[in-house]
């Protein structure tokens, strides 16, 4: 039986795009689900060219707006039950701003936004039995002290947007051991896995999704970023071991090498913060309240 999978964020060239493909090469039917059309359909052409009887549907989906990540799902219901979902999507340090829903943009994006998108398809991940949720965290967890369990609504001072980006990271790790643990508890037919690229080249200084730099300061930063990274194709490959490997619940997958930022894919280990059970359940009641759904 074919699986459907959706991976959220697959923007041309980057590590989206390569997950997708992977994904499309074993024969599932892969749901690009991002915010440009048009980048979505250059996605999705630049995958029929590697994989050419690769089957790809697109979603409109903006993670940092509540509302949209509402429309994405109730359309995704016609899909049918999914075997997977890459929350894959995230930004990186940008300046502050606050979203339609007086959020921060990078905790909307890259946590808000999943948290909500993953209740709402969660149906029908049970109804695919055997179903993962695979969310992309960072080494960048690492620079959280402490969980982000304030006002979601008021904007931190001084604002550190590095900081709220090792935030962000955290929340995808406690998110998915809280999300995996709470699963296993009522039998649930779905896993819950981390993984991180380590360092890839993935556009994201000349997209303007890392503080903001666009233009030729942007192109600068982006060309020097891809220097010293692996490829975006190789910072796949931890993503799609935890899609498709055979594995537990909870673990976390990076590549092995010096300080996790590139080499072979394996199991790696996160920071106490990120497996603390007590901050997970607070995020967790926290994000539910904030995103306005009761998890069945």
């Amino acid at each position: 039986m074919t699986s459907t999978s959706v991976v959220t964020g697959p923007s041309p060239g980057g590590l989206g795009q390569y997950v997708a493909a992977g994904l499309a090469r074993r024969g599932d039917r892969v749901v690009l689900a991002g915010r440009t059309r048009s980048r979505l359909e250059e996605t999705a052409a630049a995958i029929r060219a590697d994989v050419p009887r690769a089957r790809i549907e697109l979603l409109d989906l903006d993670l940092a707006e509540l509302a949209t990540v509402r429309s994405a799902a109730a359309r995704a219901a016609d899909l049918g039950p999914l075997g997977l979902l890459v929350n894959n999507a995230g930004v990186m340090a940008p300046p502050y701003t606050r979203t339609a829903d007086g959020l921060d943009l990078q905790m909307a994006t890259n946590h808000w936004g999943p948290f909500l998108l993953t209740g709402l398809l969660l149906p029908q991940l049970v109804a695919g039995g055997d179903s993962r949720v695979v969310t992309v965290s960072s080494v960048g967890h690492r620079l959280a002290r402490h969980a982000p369990l304030h006002d979601p609504r008021s904007k931190p001072h001084p604002y550190s947007r590095w900081a709220v980006y090792g935030q962000t990271k955290v929340a995808n790790l406690l998110f998915t051991f809280e999300l995996d643990r709470r699963l296993a508890a009522v039998g649930l037919p779905v896993r819950a896995l981390a993984a991180h690229p380590g360092l890839a080249g993935t556009h994201l200084f000349a997209n303007g999704q890392v503080g903001g730099f666009t233009g030729a300061v942007g192109s600068i930063l982006d060309a020097a970023q891809r220097a010293v990274s692996q490829s975006a194709a190789e910072g796949a490959r931890p993503v799609l071991m935890a899609a498709t490997a055979d594995l537990p619940g909870s673990t976390y997958v990076g590549p092995t090498g010096f300080r996790e930022a590139r080499g072979e894919p394996g199991l790696v280990g996160c920071s106490d913060l990120a497996r603390d059970p007590d901050a997970a359940r607070r995020l967790w009641e926290l994000s539910e309240e904030t995103v306005g759904l009761r998890y069945p």
